[in-house]
């Protein structure tokens, strides 16, 4: 179909009126003519069709008026015009049935996939139940073989209970011989009790002729106290006397040592003036050494060099006496 509204009928009159006119029905001319609508190719495809069945119509059909082959052009693009509106509204509900069966095939594709996964899920579920059925049948075989063991274990148990019941009888009965020593018992503490409290009462009082006999050397004890205080007192006085003694004693003490300390600075600068002279002396002695030996060595040495000259001496005045050098000279 020619977009714009073009078709087949429009291109044939278009076609019919340039013939009519006593003009070549070229491409350009049709278009032209319908109002430069439609595009070339498809005026062309017309155009063909419309030439392949001229001869045939101009075989078939006597040759007919102007105006009878108007009305026959008229009738055919009528005729083709409500074709095409037939065929273009068979297309559209065509196309809108399709839609419509694709919606309906997409919505059945969407149940038969919910029906598969509900089938996949169900199946799936059955696998669980029966997994699950095995599974209580296992536990029901389990719970029945537990059943009978505990059946075997409550008529041991009765079994146990009845002697348990004939243990609670015996220990019923030593019970009550143990009540009956309890009461036996709590007589005879409460005997012993009151003995107890009699004794205790005669110790009370004795207790408390204790207390006034102690009361009484208690008193006498104050009087001797307030005797000793007395003498306290005088003891505190003569020791008093006796600080202040002591103070003037310690005053005494005091310039004592302050005099021996005078006494030990002077001796100390005394012992100081010794020792200087200790070492002064040291050092004269020290000073006298050192002058002894030089003079030793200086008479060595005038010694050698006189034995020297007596020896170089002795041919000239060999009447010379020697000189003696063996004591030092006075300093």
């Amino acid at each position: 179909m020619a977009r714009g509204g073009i078709n087949k009928a429009v291109v044939q009159k278009a076609r019919q009126a340039l013939l009519a006119r006593g003009e070549h029905p070229s491409i350009d001319a049709v278009r032209i003519e319908m109002g430069n609508t439609g595009s070339k190719t498809t005026i062309h495809r017309y155009l063909k069709e419309l030439e392949s069945l001229q001869p045939t119509a101009t075989l078939s059909v006597p040759a007919l008026s102007e105006s009878l082959s108007q009305l026959v052009a008229q009738l055919a693009e009528r005729l083709q015009e409500e074709g095409a509106e037939q065929i273009e509204t068979a297309r559209v509900q065509f196309e809108q049935a399709r839609e419509t069966l694709q919606a309906q095939l997409q919505i059945s594709q969407q149940a038969l996939a919910a029906l598969q996964q509900q089938q996949q899920i169900q199946a799936a579920a059955l696998a669980s139940e029966s997994e699950a059925l095995a599974t209580c049948r296992s536990a029901l075989q389990t719970e029945q073989s537990r059943n009978a063991s505990l059946n075997q274990s409550v008529g041991e148990l009765n079994l146990r209970l009845a002697d348990r019941d004939e243990q609670i009888r015996s220990l019923e009965d030593k019970h009550q011989h143990a009540r009956d020593a309890l009461e036996h018992y709590r007589a005879a503490s409460r005997e012993q009790r009151e003995q107890d409290q009699r004794r205790h009462e005669a110790q009370v009082q004795q207790v408390q002729m204790e207390v006034r006999q102690l009361q009484q050397t208690l008193i006498v004890k104050q009087d001797e106290l307030t005797r000793l205080n007395r003498d306290n007192e005088r003891l505190l006085v003569e020791a008093r006397q006796a600080q202040r003694e002591r103070q003037g004693l310690q005053d005494v003490r005091e310039q004592q040592a302050l005099e021996v300390r005078t006494l030990s600075a002077n001796l100390a600068q005394s012992l100081g003036a010794r020792e200087e002279l200790l070492r002064q002396n040291q050092g004269l002695a020290e000073h006298v050494a050192g002058v002894t030996l030089v003079l030793e060595e200086t008479q060595q040495a005038l010694r050698l060099a006189l034995a020297q000259l007596q020896e170089q001496a002795e041919p000239v005045q060999p009447s010379l006496s020697p000189i003696d050098f063996s004591e030092p000279p006075d300093l």
